[in-house]
């Protein structure tokens, strides 16, 4: 079973730049990210290792917020060998985020 792993600002690039990747950037004091990181456990335990689950918190990685644009929380991004494929604002369901790493 894959899991969520949690991204530094040190691994960002190094963990996003080869594969499919899902970026979860969200923060502790957001209720909608709590709400949304059982379904990322959902998609991780789903996808295997056909995909990267990862969250990033928006305080640790302040340089990634800027370079992604983030300005609402959760926000998250598929990324295919670095490249942004895919992104959605605020709550997804899990067969969305399935979609969206199935056609990355």
């Amino acid at each position: 079973m894959n899991e969520v792993i949690h991204l530094s600002a040190e691994k960002f690039d190094e963990v996003t730049s080869k594969g499919i990747c899902l970026i979860d950037f969200w923060a502790e004091w957001c209720g909608p990210c709590k709400m949304l990181a059982p379904i990322l456990d959902q998609v991780a335990a789903e996808v295997g290792d056909k995909a990267i689950i990862a969250k990033a918190n928006v305080d640790d990685v302040p340089e990634q917020c800027v370079k992604f644009g983030v300005r609402n929380i959760p926000a998250i991004f598929v990324l295919k060998d670095g490249k942004v494929v895919a992104q959605f604002n605020g709550m997804q369901d899990k067969s969305k985020l399935l979609a969206a790493i199935a056609n990355a």
